[in-house]
């Protein structure tokens, strides 16, 4: 197939592209830097300049390629866009993408339409924030959390689905570099557990997430899947796992009531009460098999 990737540069993206080259589709993949371009080629896809904001620049692009499929994998997380994260200006940080998740995917959808490409994929969202009520694990039956940093996703879901496409809602990325943010500051001993640790999280590595991508881009299925391991576990007991496969010391802890003054309830509530995920449907739908069914696996390989 042709599959035109949007935002090829990103964790990702440099995951994806090999693996349907691999598989014999020809891929365009998409950049907002022209200093990148040669990146993309160097995975083996036809690069393309394109400002995902821009309308005009999206269906320029989206009509050369003459895509089968269209991914979407457009993220605004880096420097240039929202600077570092702080807990308490997270709408700054996730500005550029929330927009891109609202008139990026609006965009990309009319370019779809127009040039009569009757597949879409998008990238979502599914690591901590499952809605807050009752069990720990939700399945995408379930509605999500509207925490900051995630106001967009719940249009970008609803309008992708709208259009017959499909929703991938990727856990928390580590491995292939997704994760150098986060190392750093565990390393540093910067990330605490925030009172009892006990909300939930969910991972994916990023070559397991791309491998999901692949089959539902081959399968054309429709709906939404969530892409996460097979074990959503609490922060008070993946972190001081991750530190000690990073060789850090152990997590400090943090009371909620003195954490809330520090980085405010965004944080704390991740903590506290973030839900994790199933990959019941994207095993058994998809036939996806995971090279890494456990972060446990996973941290102790990549961070060894």
């Amino acid at each position: 197939m042709r599959v035109f990737v949007a935002g090829g540069t990103g964790v990702i993206g440099r995951s994806l592209i090999p693996q349907l080259v691999a598989q014999g589709h020809h891929v365009t993949a998409t950049t907002t830097n022209a200093g990148k371009l040669d990146v993309l080629r160097q995975l083996g896809a036809e690069a393309v300049v394109m400002d995902g904001l821009d309308a005009a620049s999206v269906g320029e692009a989206v009509a050369a390629a003459e895509p089968d499929t269209i991914v979407n994998q457009m993220t605004g997380l880096s420097p240039t866009h929202g600077g570092k994260l702080n807990p308490r200006k997270a709408d700054r940080y996730f500005e550029a993408t929330n927009r891109l998740r609202s008139e990026g995917i609006d965009h990309l959808l009319a370019a779809a339409e127009a040039t009569g490409v009757s597949h879409v994929v998008s990238q979502s969202h599914a690591s901590f924030n499952g809605l807050r009520e009752g069990g720990w694990v939700k399945s995408e039956e379930d509605p999500l959390e509207v925490v900051e940093g995630t106001k967009a996703v719940n249009y970008l879901e609803d309008v992708v689905l709208a259009a017959g496409g499909t929703v991938l809602r990727y856990g928390g990325f580590y491995g292939n570099g997704a994760d150098e943010e986060q190392l750093k500051f565990v390393r540093k001993r910067l990330v605490p557990i925030l009172g009892g640790g006990a909300g939930y999280s969910s991972f994916v590595h990023i070559d397991d997430a791309a491998s999901a991508t692949v089959l539902a881009v081959e399968q054309r299925v429709r709906g939404v899947f969530n892409i996460v391991d097979d074990e959503p576990a609490p922060f008070n007991e993946w972190l001081p796992y991750y530190a000690q496969c990073a060789g850090a010391k152990p997590p400090r802890r943090v009371p909620a009531w003195l954490a809330r003054l520090l980085v405010g309830e965004m944080m704390v509530g991740m903590m506290t009460e973030g839900r994790g995920f199933s990959n019941a449907k994207a095993k058994r739908e998809l036939g996806w098999e995971l090279r890494y069914p456990s972060w446990r696996q996973g941290f102790a390989k990549e961070l060894a």
